[in-house]
C-alpha cells in the first residue's frame, strides 16, 4: 500500500492563503489504512485548522467529503461532486490522487495535504515498513521474497556490502541487513544455490528512468477521457 504522512498544520494553513471556500477531500484507500487520509481525517483536519489560528482569522470556509479512490479518473469524474463556490480542493491522498483530481476538475487548484512517502507493508499494528519501490523488474523469486532494492540501503544485487556486521546494516545499524535476511530465507527454502548467480548490471528503464510509466490492460485501446 502507499503510505502518506500529513504535512505540518502550519504548512497546510499557509497553502490556503487567499482562498475563501475550500473542500477537504479524503481518500478511502491506502492512506485511510495508515490513518492519514480518510473521511475521519478530513473532518479532524478541518477542526484543527479552525482552531489553529495560523491564518489570523482569515481561514476559508471549510467543507469535507471523501471518495473511495482519488487515483481513478472515471470514479472521480462520475461520483465526486464539488460544492458551488469552491475555490480549491485540499486533497488527503497520495500524489497520484492529487494529480488525478487536478485533471478531473481542471483548472480548480488541488492542494496536497499529505507527503507521499513509500510503498509499505504492515509489520505490526500501526507500523508500516517500506518493502517495495516499484522498480518494474521484480527479483523476489530469486531473493526469497525479500526486496534488495527497497530493503538494502545501497540497493545491492549480488550480496551484502563489506560493512554489514552481525546481520545489521552498515548505514542504519538498527536495521537488519537485507542480504542477511535473504540468505537465511533462502537457506530455509533450500535455495542457497540462487546466490551463486551473478546478476548483470541493472537496466533501470523499467523503474521509470525514461519518464512516466504507463501500464495498459491487454485489449484496451488508447486512454480516452
Amino acid at each position: 500500500m502507499i503510505v502518506g504522512d500529513r504535512k505540518p498544520l502550519q504548512e497546510i494553513a499557509a497553502s490556503l492563503q487567499g482562498y475563501r471556500n475550500v473542500l477537504i477531500l479524503g481518500c478511502g484507500s491506502c492512506v485511510t489504512v495508515c490513518l492519514s487520509g480518510g473521511d475521519r481525517e478530513a473532518q479532524e483536519l478541518a477542526r484543527e485548522l479552525n482552531r489553529s489560528g495560523f491564518l489570523d482569522g482569515r481561514l476559508p470556509e471549510l467543507g469535507t467529503d471523501s471518495i473511495l479512490r482519488q487515483c481513478e479518473y472515471d470514479l472521480v469524474s462520475a461520483y465526486q461532486k464539488i460544492p458551488p463556490h469552491t475555490e480549491a480542493i485540499l486533497s488527503l491522498a497520495c500524489g497520484c490522487g492529487v494529480q488525478t483530481v487536478g485533471d478531473v476538475f481542471e483548472p480548480l487548484p488541488v492542494i496536497p495535504a499529505l507527503n507521499t512517502t513509500f510503498y509499505g507493508a504492515s509489520s505490526e499494528a500501526g507500523v508500516w515498513q517500506e518493502v517495495c519501490q516499484g522498480c518494474g523488474d521484480c527479483v523476489l523469486s530469486l531473493t526469497g521474497g525479500i526486496c534488495p532494492v527497497a530493503r538494502c540501503a545501497k540497493s545491492l544485487f549480488n550480496g551484502p556490502c563489506g560493512g554489514s556486521q552481525n546481520g545489521r546494516c552498515e548505514i542504519f545499524t538498527d536495521t537488519p541487513c537485507a542480504w542477511a535476511l535473504i540468505y537465511y530465507r533462502l537457506k530455509k527454502q533450500n535455495k542457497l544455490h540462487l546466490l551463486h548467480q551473478v546478476r548483470e548490471p541493472r537496466d533501470w528503464q523499467p523503474a521509470g528512468s525514461c519518464g512516466p510509466r504507463v501500464r495498459r490492460r491487454t485489449g484496451i485501446g488508447p486512454a480516452t477521457k
